[in-house]
């Protein structure tokens, strides 16, 4: 068994890191551009005057990366070679992220709106696994080229996490369908043309069966955006919206009628296991940042390193980094191996909450190593607390990550523990459920 990094990914990560340096780090500098990632980074991100959206001149410097990471082949890297990319796999993936994310802020990588020179595009590949033919010959070279972006509606005002709860409906007028709900969170609506939104066109609350998603433009008559949710890491770019007899076709609809949530679980699963790879490494960009700084700083003529205080909580957290590393690697790989990734859904539930707990573990002992400076914005540490805060709770929060694995490890939810379908296990716990004496259990 081969651990090392494969090749052809170190030579890509050897690629990325010349190409930060020749092309990103210069354009982070120039006009003063470094404004976005310094102690001034949420002013100058921020359009206070206009809801709290992100700043014209921000998103231009992103829209200026993109172009140059696509035009030097590393944008589409993940996407089917039919569409520009290299069919890049899930392992390069969460290789990359992390990779990227332990350099710390910078234009290369910056999660806030998950803009990186490697592109994360889950509404693009919800386009190439659900969409006919038809809609992703139109679509994905639009949503590529940046004329048609698609925001996500799911969440709703009377429900988080329980989708099948959602109370947004849609019925058959003729040829038409005609939507009616609202909508919470619905990310990227600042800059959206279209929006995924889910709504329930048969069944009963409670049941998978019977959401239906569908693409709405978000310029159709009762279609509102009521205002921007101000969030802990500014800019915002979550809307409350609100459908009022918004009217679409059987052309609008996403995969299969009735199957919505099907669409909504690769969304969130593709992004739960890079999510993962992210927290993983900003982690380990506060790690090493607080050991490098302990080791400088000089306290009563030696260094702060030297005391036991600072290197033990730094060792715990290096410690947990190296076996989450490990488990998202092997996590990933295993999602290339399989159909759909809901076969591993506990083990990705796994490393995404644990990742997304790391992290904040992290920037919270860089801030104590550091100080009273570390507390300051002049250092990157409030703002990656800020930012993976909010990773416990979207993408599903993680009790519901963790429910999704005690549904493997208990047999709940519909689900098989593979620990109980080895015989020798299985024939000891049916033996201790019998009453019988069980040696392996002394």
């Amino acid at each position: 068994m081969d651990f090392a990094i494969p090749q052809d990914i170190q030579k890509l990560l050897d690629d990325l890191d010349r190409f930060i340096e020749d092309e990103i780090k210069p354009l982070e500098r120039q006009n003063d551009n470094i404004r976005f990632f310094d102690h001034r980074r949420e002013d100058s991100r921020t359009d206070w005057d206009r809801d709290g959206w992100p700043n014209p001149e921000w998103e231009e410097l992103l829209r200026e990366m993109r172009r140059r990471a696509d035009a030097a082949g590393f944008l589409r890297y993940h996407l089917p070679a039919r569409f520009g990319g290299q069919d890049g796999s899930n392992l390069a993936m969460a290789i990359i992220r992390e990779h990227l994310a332990t350099k710390g802020l910078g234009l290369h990588n910056d999660l806030q709106n998950e803009s990186s020179i490697v592109g994360n595009f889950p509404t693009v590949l919800m386009m190439e696994r659900y969409g006919t033919a038809e809609q992703q010959e139109y679509w994905i070279p639009k949503m590529l080229e940046g004329t048609a972006r698609i925001g996500f509606g799911l969440t709703e005002p009377l429900f988080g996490t329980d989708a099948t709860r959602m109370e947004t409906s849609a019925y058959r007028d003729g040829d038409e369908w005609v939507i009616n709900g609202a909508k919470r969170w619905n990310t990227g609506m600042h800059a959206a043309t279209h929006d995924y939104v889910f709504a329930r066109t048969s069944g009963n609350p409670g049941e998978a069966e019977g959401i239906t998603a569908f693409i709405v433009p978000v310029d159709s008559p009762g279609f509102t955006v009521q205002f921007m949710w101000w969030t802990y890491n500014m800019p915002t770019d979550h809307a409350e919206v609100t459908l009022d007899d918004v009217h679409v076709s059987d052309r609008d609809i996403l995969g299969e009628e009735g199957r919505g949530l099907e669409t909504a679980q690769l969304f969130v699963h593709e992004n739960r296991i890079r999510q993962a790879a992210s927290s993983l490494g900003a982690a380990q960009y506060c790690i090493n940042e607080a050991v490098k700084y302990s080791r400088e700083r000089m306290v009563h003529d030696r260094a702060l390193a030297s005391n036991q205080a600072i290197q033990w909580p730094l060792i715990e957290l290096h410690t947990e980094a190296a076996m989450l590393r490990e488990l998202i690697r092997k996590t990933a790989w295993q999602l290339d191996q399989v159909e759909h990734g809901t076969e591993i859904s506990d083990k990705v539930a796994m490393c995404n909450y644990r990742a997304n707990r790391l992290v904040g573990q992290a920037a919270d002992r860089a801030i104590q190593t550091h100080g009273g400076i570390g507390y300051s914005r002049h250092m990157p540490f409030e703002h990656i607390f800020r930012h993976h805060r909010r990773y416990r709770i979207t993408e599903g929060s993680e009790e519901m990550q963790m429910r999704r694995v005690g549904q493997y490890l208990f047999g709940y939810g519909g689900t098989t523990n593979e620990l109980f379908e080895t015989p020798s296990f299985a024939s000891r716990f049916n033996s201790v459920q019998r009453g019988q004496p069980a040696s392996w259990l002394d």
